[in-house]
């Protein structure tokens, strides 16, 4: 799950490493053309080297989602141990990164645990975004329904990146399913909440079985215990240490004695 500050228009010196990138690949690409013609089989390794790498990179990125949305926390921090190690101003960051894991399995003791352990100062205020996503998560979690409502309200109005295309969509998509997470479970969720969450969901697989019991509670509050259901099939077997357990039984629960008419 990305967490993204707002920033300015990418810098000129950007657009013109992405220019001279571009060039070169295509460059690249007529100079492979070019070699096919003339060394077929030299080419044919090349092309096989380049696809392997590329395979392996994504059945790496294929085995970092599906740990990602298997609910182990311990699985998660550990394949992040690297990352943990490597972060800019880890007195900061790295608590803050091993609260978000523990909180988007439901393991709030532990987040608050991991995120009193934080460095405060220039780094702690400049993570905003991080921080009102992460307090939303926990405070609606804890059922302080309020003010989790206020904190979801604080990041949806932080200023959006001023450049166009998928970072402004990512941050804008992860900011409303916060907001639709925290009115799902105050029982206030309002006309597309529900494809906020599941499309959130899938787009952001840290965060994958918090948004579906919020998807779920949206389903059970509109009638449709059926959709509640299908949304909780597949969830791991929450230890205690999991918010997510009561959540869990308590859904069941109310789908199996209300079916949906």
């Amino acid at each position: 799950m990305d967490f993204l500050s707002p920033g300015n228009d990418e810098p000129r010196e950007g657009r013109a490493f992405r220019w001279v990138a571009f060039v070169a690949s295509a460059a690249l690409v007529a100079a492979g053309l070019r070699f096919a013609l003339h060394e077929p089989l030299v080419a044919a390794v090349v092309l096989g080297i380049l696809a392997v790498a590329w395979i392996g990179r994504w059945l790496s990125r294929r085995r970092l989602r599906r740990v990602l949305r298997s609910g182990d926390v311990i699985a998660v921090l550990r394949s992040w141990a690297g990352s943990l190690e490597r972060v800019p101003y880890p007195a900061t960051m790295a608590p803050l990164m091993a609260a978000t894991a523990f909180a988007a399995c439901g393991w709030i003791d532990k987040a608050r645990a991991a995120l009193a352990t934080a460095e405060r100062g220039p780094v702690w205020e400049a993570a905003i975004e991080h921080r009102l996503f992460l307090d939303t998560l926990l405070l609606t979690f804890e059922g302080d329904r309020d003010a989790a409502l206020d904190q979801a309200r604080r990041l949806v109005r932080l200023p959006l990146p001023r450049s166009r295309g998928v970072l402004r969509e990512r941050v804008l998509g992860l900011r409303s399913a916060a907001f639709a997470l925290a009115r799902a479970f105050a029982h206030q969720s309002e006309p597309g909440d529900d494809e906020l969450l599941e499309r959130a969901s899938e787009n952001s697989p840290l965060v994958f079985w918090a948004m579906r019991y919020a998807a779920a509670i949206v389903a059970i509050d509109r009638g449709d215990n059926d959709k509640a259901t299908r949304l909780l099939a597949g969830a791991p077997p929450w230890p205690e240490e999991s918010i997510f357990r009561a959540f869990h039984l308590e859904i069941e629960e109310r789908a199996r004695l209300a079916p949906s008419a």
